[in-house]
């Protein structure tokens, strides 16, 4: 193959592909919002499956590449230890209170982490506005430093309002890829 051909244009996406992606966000999604808990509860618990698995496979890969290797020990045993402690609170003799708990600390970690990105995301924003981004810069910088601060300062709140937040957001997203799908099939026909 030359180089030419290695570089041109992909193959195209298969029509039916962002359709049955559409149509799995759309169903995960209702589910968000229908079974809210049960849907959290599924979805904390494949969270820390795969990344039990993929702290495995992250030491499994210092055998054989050890570049960035810190960076590999790290994250695989960041990832084993978060995996493990999340299927842990499902599977080691868990109740339903242990599954219930797992989740909403899951949720308001993801609260955390939200809120933190969401302040230093802001707090760019406001730098670059007083550097000469203009007054949209500094708007949208003050409005995301306060979201971020409510984040940081309510995670319960912001972990019970997630499976809302993210049954809209698969909706919505399975919505546009449905539509993505149907104007590729039109323009692969």
């Amino acid at each position: 193959m030359a180089a030419a051909e290695a570089f041109a244009s992909p193959k195209p996406l298969k029509w039916w592909v962002p359709l049955v992606q559409g149509i799995v966000a759309i169903i995960v999604g209702v589910l968000f919002l229908t079974e809210p808990g049960r849907t959290a509860k599924i979805a904390v618990f494949a969270l820390g499956v795969y990344w039990l698995v993929l702290g495995v496979l992250d030491l499994l890969g210092l055998f054989r590449d050890r570049t960035a290797w810190g960076w590999k020990l790290f994250s695989g045993i960041i990832g084993i230890l978060a995996g493990g402690l999340i299927v842990n609170g499902f599977l080691g003799g868990a109740t339903a209170l242990d599954r219930l708990l797992t989740t909403v600390m899951v949720g308001m970690a993801l609260a955390t982490v939200i809120g933190v990105l969401g302040l230093i995301y802001g707090i760019l924003l406001l730098i670059s506005g007083f550097r000469g981004g203009g007054a949209g810069a500094i708007i949208i910088g003050v409005i995301t430093v306060i979201l971020a601060l409510i984040i940081l300062f309510r995670p319960l709140a912001t972990a019970l309002a997630l499976p809302l937040v993210i049954g809209i957001w698969l909706i919505i997203g399975g919505i546009i890829s449905v539509i993505l799908a149907f104007s590729l099939r039109g323009a692969q026909a």
